[in-house]
């Protein structure tokens, strides 16, 4: 007769499987993916928030520069006067804070943004005050100014602002 062979379905002591390294390696896969994602979506979320602040930034300085143009159509009432000189007031105290948070958090975006603050203000605040000296604009058809404030320095450095919130982003 022949011999006769026993298997065993159990793993004999101190070998290792196929199924305990697939038990093992599944997890760590997974929490490695389960890292991967959540650190992409941080990541992301960051990127985001710093875009949302970049462009609220922006818009302070922007605010500030239309100034001139809600100078001149204001109405003739002193509440009126009182609250553009304390809109304009705001937007400096805007623009101060954004470059603040731009030196602690966008080191390399505050010099662009403060240089945008500097030109803006000086081409803004020459702006608003030839445009106090003008009486208020008591018509429809004069609400058309006609021209343009010039604004070619401001202009000028939100590019070169923009250009390094890209590098930063």
């Amino acid at each position: 007769m022949g011999t006769v062979v026993i298997i065993s379905a159990t793993p004999q002591a101190g070998s290792w499987t196929w199924a305990q390294t697939t038990a093992l390696i599944v997890p760590v896969i997974a929490l490695v993916g389960v890292y991967i994602t959540f650190t992409l979506n941080q990541r992301a979320a960051r990127r985001e928030r710093r875009s949302k602040t970049f462009a609220e930034a922006l818009t302070a300085v922007e605010e500030y520069l239309e100034m001139p143009y809600r100078i001149r159509r204001r109405p003739t009432s002193p509440d009126a006067r009182r609250e553009l000189t304390d809109e304009a007031s705001s937007l400096l105290a805007r623009m101060t804070f954004h470059h603040a948070w731009l030196q602690i958090e966008a080191s390399k975006v505050a010099e662009p943004y403060a240089a945008l603050v500097a030109a803006a203000r000086s081409e803004a605040g020459v702006h608003m005050s030839e445009a106090w000296q003008q009486p208020p604009i008591e018509t429809d058809s004069g609400m058309n100014l006609g021209t343009a404030y010039p604004r070619d320095r401001s202009n000028s450095a939100r590019a070169t602002c923009i250009e390094a919130m890209r590098q930063n982003l």
